[in-house]
């Protein structure tokens, strides 16, 4: 049995609420790995999100980012992040995001990220098209480079390293109106989606990070596609880039101007 839209929407305004109300505590932190922050309410919203999905479907798949792969061989897979953004979370700014997404045999079928602090929600179904609280959304227009907001993130363990993207930044400093680093790659591909921003990029990321951005991307006319000969953007660590069809290639051009090894 296959998930609908109303059970992914339901479940994942519950659990950024949580996220909300949690907020304000003196929330417990640590450190997962290194410059990896984690809050007690990451796992408290997983852990709703979880209950909810096994509930529901108990022989699905779950890649969850605190958990890690619950797989039980399913054709059906769920992709979880419960906060995106925890840093900025973490130090009470609205900047942060609940995603959630489904796919049934490799293929995106829906994709919610809630932004509480913001009051702001976003989701699309497959072939169906994109939604910001209810209202149909698209990518925007822009068709020249120094035109566009861009937005890009770091990774602080490969500074130093040829996946460092700072070089991308640099290059992109030039040929962009601006670059916006919000600290959340659900914010960034929702904000590619609904045209306040013209394309995103950033190296290292994890499929619980883009699920339910890369469809709900599409689905607002977007491209968004692996760099450097990646294919399947939920298998493994992900090198992403996402944009309005016209922004696209211009982007894609400067980034493989220098491939890391």
């Amino acid at each position: 049995m296959q998930a609908t839209l109303g059970q992914v929407l339901e479940w994942t305004r519950q659990a950024a609420q949580i996220a909300l109300q949690m907020q304000s505590n003196d929330l417990e932190k640590h450190y997962k790995a290194r410059s990896e922050l984690v809050t007690e309410a990451d796992s408290a919203v997983e852990n709703f999100l979880i209950e909810r999905i096994h509930a529901a479907f108990p022989q699905h798949s779950i890649i969850a980012e605190e958990s890690g792969v619950r797989d039980k061989a399913s054709e059906h897979k769920w992709f979880i992040d419960p906060i995106d953004g925890t840093v900025n979370y973490a130090h009470g700014l609205p900047l942060y995001g609940t995603s959630v997404a489904y796919a049934f045999q490799g293929e995106l079928e829906l994709g919610v990220i809630c932004f509480p602090g913001m009051q702001e929600d976003f989701w699309a179904e497959r072939g169906q098209g994109a939604w910001r609280n209810g209202d149909k959304i698209s990518v925007s227009e822009t068709a020249r480079l120094s035109d566009s907001v861009l937005a890009t993130g770091f990774r602080k363990y490969a500074i130093g390293t040829a996946n460092s993207n700072i070089n991308n930044f640099e290059r992109f400093t030039r040929e962009a109106q601006t670059i916006r680093r919000l600290g959340s790659a659900t914010l960034n591909l929702a904000y590619v989606a609904c045209g306040r921003m013209e394309g995103y990029w950033e190296l290292e990321l994890s499929p619980w990070d883009v699920a339910a951005g890369v469809l709900i991307v599409r689905e607002a006319g977007g491209r968004v596609e692996g760099l450097y000969e990646q294919k399947d953007l939920l298998a493994g660590k992900t090198n992403l880039l996402a944009a309005n069809p016209a922004i696209f290639p211009k982007m894609r051009a400067v980034l493989l101007e220098e491939k890391p090894e």
